[in-house]
């Protein structure tokens, strides 16, 4: 289900009351206070996702009732999909720090934010693989590529 802008909590709670299965992962969000307290709350990992479990147009039917739905989609391919939430479900178990990486495409402009080249900012030029781009960094009128990973970049603008 994809839901209102920050409707995932409440959905979860409706869902929960009428007794639908769903998932949307959460991840805890550390930040420290002004006087000095951690403070936790939990984000969801995918924002505006709910992931309803149903056999059945009824469970959907209930999730689409509650208001905070904009689009349903089915899923048909279940098995892989599980899989793939099974195992962000045992990342999260782990407790290690995680972060959503979208998909940064061709054409779009980018800032480093980790590694030597940090603070740089470029045009990705072209996918080489999954994990690897080619990124065209200006100086001096000049142009050069490199190759970096997804997670060291940001897209801007």
């Amino acid at each position: 289900m994809y839901t209102k802008s920050r409707q995932e909590k409440q959905l979860m709670r409706h869902l929960r009351t009428i007794g639908v299965s769903h998932y949307a992962p959460q991840i805890a969000n550390r930040r420290r206070s002004p006087a000095g307290r951690i403070r936790v709350t939990y984000q969801p990992l995918f924002r505006n996702y709910v992931f309803v479990c149903g056999d059945d147009d009824e469970a959907r039917y209930q999730a689409v009732c509650t208001g905070c739905i904009l689009q349903a989609s089915k899923i048909d391919d279940v098995e892989p999909f599980v899989t793939d939430l099974r195992q962000i479900f045992n990342l999260i178990q782990m407790d290690v720090p995680l972060a959503v990486e979208s998909r940064i495409e061709p054409g779009q402009t980018i800032r480093v934010k980790s590694g030597a080249f940090a603070g740089y900012e470029g045009t990705v030029l072209r996918r080489t693989q999954e994990t690897h781009l080619l990124v065209s960094v200006r100086f001096m009128e000049q142009g050069v590529s490199v190759k970096l990973d997804d997670c060291q970049l940001e897209v801007i603008g």
